[in-house]
């Protein structure tokens, strides 16, 4: 009796510990020793953002959630997509700063900057760019911009001047009407996503004023890896019948939100400053009121510290997750692509060729006339890989204690929408949605 107290004491003592430390991935031996849990909980370390940029993280956090709503709904093909809203923000980031008037106006409203203004919105991506690759040193992080001018145009100094200081991006002058061009453009993308998007452009039009590109590539594995052994071929149901997926396996100990439209895990990567959020219908929901919800309320991600609401908690976890790739084109859907996109989200000006206010870019005024991502993901056992890569072709202008967890069942065997997601900024990086095609 006394060896049995003392083994339960000696349990209670290693879950404080556990509790109490940074560690991400512990393993933990339930006391009856049936099975094995993975401690997944952890403290991340913070990028500092102002107090002006929480709030422009916050509400570029909404642009994001708003973009998947708006290509959900044009989106009827019933198939997976996955895209980087975060790419966008800085391609129109640096269209942004050559921009002026109502168009500077609606480009800022749009990505949640409101009326911060071009140094604000610069310094904000600056902050990033710096910031998000060396929050988790497990975690591989990369994120490039450039501008390609075409050798007849010249950029004025002060864009040129910003481009470096913000973005990173130093203007390259290219033949557009040479053929290697379009190489060189797509060999930039395939250089910067490791290979994942190969190519950006199908071709390049000799008379395009410049191609402001951005790539972000995301590596990293879970904190807590699952075992190949326990991935089986399962069922997976979707709106279209029944398919057969590979389906990974572990119990874990994770934060685990409930509510009435959806019911969400977050797992972690590397140190736990990175966070994929899974989130799969209620009985009687599908994944589009999930996207209604997100952007209606945004993105819920604090966790129970003793307040009221919706708030992820610990939770014992029996979880199935499929393993996945998914990859996406903006040029493959109706309603214009991208540009399409971004007009049925207020940004109009930047693409009219008669009102567009850029003058502050190039030698003359200009405007958006394409705009185009490319985005990919893969899901295994190790972890995430996932990159996307967006253009955009400017043309003339015509003129505690010890804690007893809850227990929960989470088996992602049906369709399910997921964020990508830093932790102390709440930035997020990739939205998606899997529907098992």
């Amino acid at each position: 009796m006394k060896k049995n107290l003392l083994s339960v004491l000696a349990m209670m003592a290693i879950s404080n510990l556990l509790l109490s430390c940074s560690s991400s991935s512990e393993i933990v031996d339930d006391l009856e020793g049936s099975k094995t849990i993975v401690y997944m909980v952890s403290d991340p370390q913070p990028i500092e953002l102002t107090a002006e940029q929480y709030v422009f993280a916050k509400d570029n956090n909404q642009f994001t959630l708003n973009f998947l709503k708006t290509v959900n709904d044009v989106d009827k093909s019933a198939k997976s997509f996955i895209y980087s809203p975060l790419s966008i923000t800085y391609v129109l980031g640096m269209v942004n700063d050559a921009a002026t008037g109502k168009t500077e106006q609606e480009l800022e409203q749009a990505l949640g900057f409101h009326k911060g203004g071009i140094q604000a919105v610069n310094e904000y991506c600056r902050k990033l760019i710096e910031g998000l690759p060396k929050v988790d040193t497990d975690v591989q992080l990369n994120i490039a911009n450039a501008i390609f001018l075409n050798k007849n145009y010249t950029l004025k100094q002060q864009f040129q001047q910003d481009m470096q200081t913000y973005y990173d991006a130093k203007a390259e002058v290219l033949d557009f009407s040479l053929p290697q061009t379009l190489d060189h453009i797509n060999g930039w993308c395939n250089d910067k996503t490791k290979g994942m998007i190969p190519t950006i452009l199908d071709d390049v039009n000799p008379d395009m004023v410049s191609y402001l590109l951005n790539a972000i590539y995301f590596k990293a594995d879970w904190t807590s890896k699952f075992d190949q052994k326990n991935t089986n071929t399962e069922t997976f149901t979707s709106e279209n019948g029944n398919t057969k997926l590979p389906m990974m396996h572990q119990n874990v100990l994770i934060n685990y939100l409930k509510n009435n439209t959806y019911t969400a895990i977050e797992i972690p990567y590397g140190n736990g400053h990175w966070k994929m959020m899974v989130m799969l219908p209620e009985e009687g929901k599908t994944t589009d009121d999930i996207v209604n919800l997100l952007a209606q309320r945004g993105l819920y991600t604090k966790t129970y510290t003793g307040g009221e609401g919706d708030m992820y908690r610990h939770y014992e976890v029996d979880l199935k997750l499929p393993r996945f790739e998914t990859s996406s084109d903006t040029d493959e859907l109706d309603n214009d692509g991208l540009v399409g996109l971004m007009k049925k989200m207020g940004v109009n000006l930047a693409f009219d060729s008669d009102f567009s206010e850029i003058p502050n870019m190039c030698d003359v005024p200009v405007y958006i006339a394409m705009m185009r991502q490319k985005a990919k993901i893969k899901v295994n056992e190790e972890g995430s890989e996932a990159a996307a890569v967006t253009v955009a072709g400017m043309y003339e202008k015509s003129s505690v204690g010890p804690v007893e967890y809850p227990k929960a069942t989470f088996h992602a065997n049906h369709p399910f929408v997921y964020v990508i997601r830093e932790v102390s900024s709440n930035v997020i990086l990739f939205v998606g949605k899997f529907t098992g095609r």
